[in-house]
């Protein structure tokens, strides 16, 4: 009964912050114009295996989430192949490293995120909070998960250890993929009609920042990382509605730099 009542306080908690977060991306209580940015990127390596859908930047290299085998793929930052991990996970679209795990993001059933140590050992395999589904971006910063979590539209932060939820950034946008964070803000990658774009949002108080506009010819971002002053995504090849590998940079490791 105990366990019952804290999940359905935190489930209280959560909405409601979801909506007052909301309403202040509307532009609820005199909030402030958010910031338009242009983006350059360039394109720099391949994936080991050609499908990166998620990313992760650490000390030893570029952790790259290999869509279709879902192995994490560590990468120094010239490319070279450093370490394989073969994971649980399905259809991996987001992945997060700290801890000593690897936190993989699945897209498919069974859904969730599988905690997976460096020798490929499934340490966990759980639902996201508050609904399950699956999920679009994953980071570890601080002892702290950051999920987009697609049924709840929302960045969700989560404890890993007791796995509560604690705190909800609503997003709007009709895309939402990787997340990158950076000095106190968390990064997404977006799109709408005008193509895919980035957001950024302040991680105390969930308030957009501002945004950046992807140009047509820019590869089609996917997972996001922050590195040495600039952001990192990659292009998974594969888009929903689009023919495989349609993108001219599909497979590749991109760097973007604001303007």
């Amino acid at each position: 009964m105990e366990t019952r009542r804290r999940e359905f306080l935190a489930t209280l908690g959560v909405g409601l912050l979801g909506t007052r977060l909301a309403r202040a991306q509307t532009g609820g209580g005199g909030a402030p114009p958010i910031t338009v940015r242009k983006a350059k990127t360039k394109t720099l390596f391949k994936s080991p295996e050609g499908f990166p859908n998620a990313i992760a930047a650490t000390q030893d290299g570029l952790w790259i989430g290999e869509q279709k085998t879902d192995n994490a793929c560590l990468v120094d930052w010239d490319g070279k192949l450093l370490k394989t991990v073969k994971t649980e996970s399905k259809n991996t679209s987001g992945m997060g490293v700290g801890g000593g795990y690897i936190w993989m993001g699945a897209n498919a059933a069974p859904n969730g995120i599988f905690q997976t140590d460096m020798s490929g050992k499934t340490i966990a395999h759980r639902q996201i909070p508050l609904g399950g589904g699956g999920c679009h971006g994953v980071e570890y910063v601080n002892g702290k998960l950051w999920i987009a979590a697609l049924r709840l539209r929302g960045i969700l932060r989560v404890d890993p250890k007791t796995w509560e939820p604690e705190f909800l950034i609503p997003y709007s946008v009709p895309r939402a993929h990787g997340t990158a964070f950076h000095d106190g803000a968390i990064w997404m990658v977006t799109g709408n009609e005008q193509g895919a774009g980035l957001i950024k949002y302040d991680a105390e108080t969930g308030r957009p920042l501002e945004t950046v506009q992807f140009a047509e010819s820019d590869p089609d971002p996917h997972g996001l990382a922050w590195h040495d002053g600039a952001l990192y995504s990659c292009d998974a090849g594969i888009h929903p509605g689009w023919p495989e590998n349609k993108s001219p940079t599909h497979s590749y490791i991109f760097r973007i730099d604001l303007l």
